[in-house]
C-alpha cells in the first residue's frame, strides 16, 4: 500500500471530496484506487477562520510501482510501513529466577505484558493496590481530606497516568512502531478504536480503570504473576549484579533480572538506590502552578466560528516562552473540559496535576504553567531536586491552610501582586477545596518572575488566557523525574547488571505512551539478556 500524508481538507468536506483529494494526490484514476483507509486524523487551526482537517491515508492501488514512480517527488507519498510487533525472542526454557518488573503504571505494565507475551511468566510488584481499590483511596483525599501515602495518585495499579487526561500521543521518535502495539494493546482491552486513527488520542480516567484490569488479566493468563502492596525495600548487590530483592514486609525475593519501572514520585525507593550505589544523578523538570479559564472561552479562542464543531471537540492548546531572566515557561500536560486535582502522595504536602474524563465536557480548562529548572538550581547531590520538590510542597500545604487545600490566586491579582479573596467568573474544579491568597512566596522568585511575563505573551496567542477571572491554583512539582538512573546501550543501569532502569522515574519517558513504549524496550532488552545466560 503507499501511504499521503498532510492531505488538508476543509472541515465542512464529504466523501466524494475526500476521494478527489486522495486520487488527485497520486494522480490517479477511480479505477486504480482499489481500497484505502484512514491511518490518522488531525485538525490544523492555525487558521481558526479557515481549521483543515488533516489526513494519513493508505491507499491500495493498481500498478504501485508505477504510482510511486510518477510520486517520487512528492515527500507526501511512501510506501506504507510495516507497523506490525514482532517479538525478538521466544522463551524456550524457564530461566533460572522469573524476571521481576517493579511498578504497575503504563512502563511496568508493558514490560510484565510483553514478557508474558514471550513467554518469560514475569513477576510484577506494585507498591500500591489494584486499581478500583487505589479509586476509593484516591477519592479519600479528594473527598475527606484522607491521605493514603501507598495509595493515592501516584501509586498503584495503573500509575500516575490513570487520573490524567489519557492522553495517548508523544514527540518520541519510534521507528520500530512500538506506539502502535500500545494503541492495539489499548484497544484490545476496551478503548476506542477511535484512538487508533486519531492523532492526538485521548481516553480519560474511567475508562482506563477497566482497561488496565483486563491487560492486568492478560498477563496472569500467560503465567505472569501479580503482586499488590508489595513495595521493595532494599536491594542485596554483588559484585555490581543484582542478587534479591527485599520487600517492605521482610520477603526476600531473589532475582538477577529486574525492570525498574518506578513512578517520577517514587522517592524513598529513589534513596534506597543512591544509598546502595546504583548510578543516579539529578536531572531538569519543572514547577509552577495550574491554571483554569472557561472551556468556552479556549474554544472560541482556538476554532472561532467552528467552536463546538463535533469533528473538534473541546480545544488544547500548547504555549511557550522564552523569558529574560534566561528561563523557558510553556504549558503543560493541558486538560480539556477537565479538573486540577490533588495529587500529592506524601503527608502534610500539596501537589496539583489536571484530569479529564473522555467525554472532557466539564466546564473549565486547565493546564499546568511551569518553569523549566536545571541541577544548577539545586546543586550538591543526585537527590536536591526532590529535596526542592518536597520544600514547594510543603509550603504549598501551609499556604493553602494546613487541611490539603490547594494555595489559589486570580491571574489578574498575581500580576499586580496583591493577595485575591473572592472568585471571579472562574470557580476552582481542585478538591478539597482552595484557599485564596497570594502566591507570590509559593516558587522561587525567578519562577514567579518569568510567570508573571508569560502571561500576558500567552494573552497575545490565545485572547483572554490573561484574563483577571482566571484562576492559579499551585503548587505543579510533578512534571517529571528530578533524576535519572542512568542506563547503557543494553539498557542496564551502568554499575549494576540486571538492573533495566525505564519509564518515567527512571528519567526516560513522559507520559502514558512513552511510558509504555519505554516499557517494551526495557522487557525485549530483559529477554535478550536472559536467552543469552539461562534459556
Amino acid at each position: 500500500m503507499l501511504r499521503i500524508t498532510e492531505l488538508k481538507l476543509p472541515l465542512a468536506h464529504d466523501d466524494s471530496e475526500f476521494k478527489h483529494a486522495l486520487l488527485n494526490t497520486l494522480n490517479i484514476s477511480a479505477e486504480q484506487c482499489l481500497n484505502y483507509k484512514i491511518f490518522r486524523q488531525g485538525y490544523d487551526a492555525r487558521n481558526k477562520h479557515a481549521i483543515m482537517l488533516v489526513y494519513t491515508v493508505d491507499v491500495e492501488v493498481d500498478n504501485e510501482a508505477a504510482v510511486l514512480e510518477r510520486c517520487l517527488h512528492d515527500a507526501h507519498v511512501t510506501k506504507t510501513p510495516d507497523t506490525t510487533y514482532r517479538f525478538v525472542t521466544q522463551c524456550k526454557t524457564k530461566p533460572k529466577h522469573r524476571p521481576i518488573v517493579i511498578g504497575m503504571g503504563p512502563c511496568g505494565l508493558f514490560a510484565g505484558l510483553i514478557l508474558a507475551e514471550m513467554g518469560f511468566e514475569p513477576l510484577i510488584l506494585e507498591r500500591g493496590k489494584a486499581v478500583r481499590e487505589r479509586t476509593k483511596d484516591t477519592f479519600g483525599l479528594w473527598r475527606q481530606r484522607v491521605l493514603n501515602p501507598e495509595s493515592n495518585v501516584q501509586f498503584g495499579e495503573g500509575g500516575a497516568g490513570t487520573f490524567s487526561d489519557g492522553k495517548l500521543y508523544t514527540q518520541i521518535k519510534d521507528p520500530n512502531h512500538y506506539g502502535r502495539k500500545v494503541l492495539t494493546e489499548f484497544v484490545a482491552a476496551g478503548a476506542p478504536e477511535e484512538i487508533l486513527t486519531l492523532s492526538k488520542p485521548h481516553i480519560g480516567t474511567f475508562r482506563l480503570v477497566s482497561m488496565v484490569e483486563r491487560m492486568r488479566s492478560k498477563i496472569e493468563a500467560l503465567g505472569g504473576e501479580i503482586r499488590f502492596q508489595s513495595r521493595v525495600a532494599d536491594f542485596i548487590i554483588e559484585n555490581q549484579q543484582i542478587k534479591a530483592l527485599i520487600l517492605a514486609d521482610g520477603t526476600t525475593l531473589t532475582c538477577s533480572h529486574v525492570v525498574l519501572a518506578l513512578g517520577h514520585s517514587a522517592r524513598d525507593t529513589f534513596a534506597m538506590l543512591h544509598q546502595r550505589g546504583v548510578f543516579i544523578e539529578a536531572k531538569p523538570f519543572s514547577i509552577g502552578f495550574r491554571i483554569e479559564h472557561p472551556q468556552s472561552m479556549i474554544d472560541a479562542a482556538r476554532f472561532g466560528k467552528f467552536a463546538g464543531h463535533p469533528m473538534l471537540g473541546a480545544a488544547d492548546y500548547k504555549l511557550v516562552h522564552h523569558c529574560r531572566n534566561q528561563r523557558s515557561v510553556y504549558s503543560f500536560c493541558m486538560c480539556p473540559g477537565g479538573t486540577v486535582v490533588a495529587a500529592t502522595s506524601e503527608p502534610e504536602q500539596v501537589v496539583t496535576n489536571g484530569m479529564s474524563q473522555y467525554s472532557r465536557n466539564e466546564r473549565n480548562a486547565n493546564s499546568g504553567i511551569v518553569v523549566g529548572i536545571s541541577p544548577l538550581d539545586y546543586p550538591g547531590h543526585p537527590l536536591a531536586g526532590i529535596d526542592l520538590q518536597r520544600q514547594l510542597e510543603k509550603q504549598a500545604f501551609q499556604l493553602g491552610g494546613g487541611s490539603y487545600n490547594a494555595p489559589g490566586q486570580l491571574v489578574g491579582d498575581f500580576l499586580a501582586n496583591q493577595p485575591s479573596s473572592t472568585y471571579g467568573s472562574v470557580m476552582p474544579s481542585y478538591t478539597p477545596g482552595v484557599t485564596l491568597g497570594s502566591l507570590a512566596t509559593a516558587l522561587p522568585d525567578y519562577a514567579i518572575a518569568a510567570i508573571r511575563e508569560a502571561l500576558p505573551e500567552f494573552n497575545k496567542k490565545i485572547k483572554g488566557f490573561a484574563m483577571p477571572d482566571a484562576l492559579l491554583t499551585g503548587v505543579e512539582t510533578r512534571t517529571s523525574s528530578p533524576v535519572r538512573i542512568t542506563r547503557d546501550k543494553t539498557l542496564q543501569s551502568l554499575n549494576t547488571k540486571g538492573l533495566f532502569p525505564a519509564g518515567e522515574g527512571a528519567g526516560y519517558a513522559g507520559g502514558i505512551l512513552s511510558a509504555a513504549v519505554d516499557g517494551i524496550k526495557a522487557a525485549e532488552a530483559v529477554a535478550l539478556a536472559i536467552t543469552e545466560s539461562d534459556c
